[in-house]
């Protein structure tokens, strides 16, 4: 129960001081005019003025509340290391069996978790604390302790508090820890030249000297074998690496652990940096003008990353029209420097519609075909030469031709089509999709037809394409390290002029210089993985009409079988979500892949040494203490009053805040209204007596 006088106007409150302002008034100007029983009035007047104010006697009843203790528990991955989970369970017992035996004080465990395959994500404690605070009355928050290993991430937000804030801290005097650094890592880079990361070791907290000052770091690519290097801890080297190939590249870092080490989820980093190409360097050559030559060159000067080398091949050694040779402009063409001394500069060799006229000996024909052996890549877009006596097929590079010419020359109307085996190619994949008119009802694709084909046998490689009477239109082969194509018609040109509609001849030319030039996105055997956030979705293109399962092996060493799905005529699909972070790798049986999924040391991990550092302001603020679990395994409470000292050796401080709930309020008024009235009226009557006498 608690008693108090209240008020409980009968008029509005400045009602009733404009009233009291008025009788004071008329008492002054009794008082200046020395009228007798003034005093009385000013009695009647004031009495008058207590009855409008209505005094009462309010009694309340109060049900008083428990003062509120937070114990937030930081249970992080940085949290689940060496002793410190044990320290842990310990610490909050012996905090909740202390807060128990404070007389009127409850304990509200929070227990703080972080995403492991997030990112950014880290140790929210203190977001966790002022959420829980805002869920009850201020007036009953007592304090608050953190259970924690000090590494926090979000400090900041916590700028006041309505009670003191205490640290427990895991952790041990002599731990150590080691931990691998990438300061600057480009995310793209030139295949072949030489790109440069600034990587360095770094230890924390109490080194053993036997360990101090070197470590072991091992570097892979895409998942082979390591490369190993003794580096020196605590200085930033630069470590120099070349890119073996166009595409994603996958880097993985890992620093030997040493016994003794707090974790080793720090020691490693994986690195996914995209190599492109810094100039294409391709070599046209043309043998004679025609409607199709300009198709081929607009295609490779639109795009900016080609460096293109065209000849044209006007006048024949064997011609002889009677023009001096003074008068003539036409440059000499340099066939020793590109086909013998220069040809491996190139990245692609296009033949379009040459003939053998005398400017390339067969020895420079020999040399493209070990170029091609080597790993370069050719194309030939033959003309009518093709299949007669001119045709390049008659020297050294029929070597390594795919298709051979039957000497017919096939001129009538056809359209082409995509063949069984082009559907799955990645070069001819749903190019149809890219047709500039809907699908004929006999299922013909919406483009054009071409009115020539030089008729071949294919002997080897895939044909994606077909002409006329289902004859090899385009064929695809792979020569040791090398790649060549064939396209048997010249007539490409009328789609981009746009006959009977036109067709994607970009698109597909395209897609054909670019697997030429081996690009990764348009290989026939290959497995990618797109990852967001923790889901990684896996394709596998083909050639073939069934593919198995796909292993994936995890961080851990977990191996896990995925059946893919067909979701398109040779790609096929599968999906799993990764429980860690880390270096998935990805295999079928014949191809290997490799992926990675969030950092491999996330952010929980950059400091692993146990500090209140980042919590000192906050423990300012409030009068708030440190105390180690390893000193102090059963911290002790005290119950301060507000604004004093809340900690000590061994000890922590809470607030008794006395808050309550007014369960029943009841007012009675000091006077009944007749009882004022009387008052009044009889020092009225008085005052008027006095005045009388």
């Amino acid at each position: 129960m608690d008693f108090e006088i209240a008020f409980t106007p009968l008029i509005p409150q400045n009602v009733l001081i404009a009233c009291a302002i008025v009788a004071l008034v008329f008492v002054l100007l009794a008082i200046w005019r020395r009228l007798p029983g003034w005093w009385l009035r000013l009695a009647g007047l004031a009495v008058l003025l207590l009855a409008l104010a209505q005094p009462v006697f309010r009694q309340e009843e109060r049900e008083n509340l428990s003062n509120i203790v937070f114990v937030v528990v930081d249970k992080t991955e940085s949290q689940s290391v060496d002793v410190r989970p044990e320290q842990i369970e310990a610490g909050v017992t012996a905090l909740q069996a202390e807060i128990g035996d404070l007389e009127n004080f409850e304990t509200r465990v929070i227990e703080v978790e972080n995403d492991p395959s997030a990112a950014d994500d880290g140790s929210m404690v203190v977001t966790a604390l002022a959420k829980a605070a805002s869920e009850v009355a201020e007036s009953r928050i007592a304090g608050a302790i953190l259970v924690t290993d000090g590494q926090v991430h979000d400090a900041p937000i916590l700028e006041v508090f309505p009670a003191p804030v205490h640290v427990v801290l895991t952790g041990e005097d002599d731990d150590w820890d080691r931990r691998l650094v990438i300061d600057n890592a480009p995310a793209f880079a030139i295949v072949g030249e030489p790109v440069t990361l600034f990587v360095r070791v770094e230890d924390q907290g109490a080194v053993p000297d036997e360990v101090a000052g070197k470590a072991t770091l091992r570097i892979s690519i895409d998942g082979e074998d390591p490369r190993e290097f003794v580096v020196e801890v605590g200085r930033q080297f630069e470590l120099p690496l070349t890119l073996p190939h166009g595409g994603l590249n996958v880097l993985q870092f890992q620093v030997v652990p040493e016994e003794g080490e707090l974790t080793d989820r720090n020691n490693g980093a994986v690195l996914s940096i995209n190599g492109v190409r810094d100039r294409l360097r391709v070599l046209l050559v043309s043998g004679e003008p025609h409607a199709g030559e300009r198709t081929w060159r607009n295609l490779l000067k639109s795009d900016t990353a080609v460096d293109l080398v065209h000849f044209t091949i006007l006048r024949s050694p064997d011609k002889q029209d009677g023009v001096p040779v003074r008068e003539l402009s036409l440059i000499a063409f340099p066939t020793r420097e590109l086909f013998l001394e220069k040809i491996d500069e190139f990245d692609l060799i296009i033949f379009d519609r040459y003939r053998r006229r005398g400017i390339l000996p067969n020895r420079y024909m020999a040399n493209v075909a070990d170029y091609v052996r080597r790993g370069g890549a050719v194309l030939v877009a033959s003309g009518p030469a093709f299949g007669g006596v001119e045709s390049i097929a008659r020297t050294p590079l029929n070597e390594v031709l795919p298709a051979k010419p039957t000497a017919q020359v096939i001129e009538r109307g056809f359209t082409p089509l995509i063949s069984e085996l082009g559907q799955r190619h990645p070069v001819t994949a749903a190019l149809d999709e890219f047709a500039p008119l809907p699908e004929a009802e006999d299922g013909t694709p919406g483009w054009g037809r071409w009115f020539r084909l030089i008729d071949t046998e294919a002997s080897k490689g895939n044909v994606v394409m077909t002409g006329a009477d289902d004859k090899p239109l385009l064929v695809l082969d792979r020569v040791d390290e090398g790649r060549i194509a064939m396209l048997m018609s010249d007539h490409a040109w009328l789609w981009s002029r746009g006959f009977e509609g036109g067709g994607p001849q970009l698109e597909l030319l395209r897609r054909l210089a670019h697997w030429t030039m081996k690009e990764p996105e348009l290989e026939e055997e290959r497995i990618s993985a797109v990852v967001q956030g923790n889901k990684v979705t896996i394709t596998r293109q083909s050639l073939t009409e069934d593919r198995g399962a796909i292993s994936v092996t995890g961080p851990d060493g977990n191996v896990v079988e995925l059946e893919t799905t067909e979701i398109a005529p040779g790609r096929w699909s599968a999906e799993f979500e990764g429980e860690e972070n880390g270096l998935y790798r990805l295999e079928d049986g014949t191809l290997k892949a490799v992926v990675a999924i969030g950092p491999t040391a996330p952010r929980e991990f950059e400091k692993t040494m146990a500090s209140a550092d980042v919590l000192q302001p906050i423990l300012a603020a409030t009068n708030g203490g440190v105390l180690r679990l390893e000193e102090f395994a059963e911290p002790r409470l005290r119950t301060v009053r507000a604004g004093r000292s809340a900690s000590g050796r061994g000890w922590l401080g809470v607030t008794p805040r006395n808050a309550y709930l007014a369960t029943d309020i009841r007012q009675t008024p000091i006077l009944p209204a007749w009882a004022f009235l009387l008052l009044v009226a009889g020092l009225m009557v008085a005052a008027w007596r006095w005045e009388g006498r």
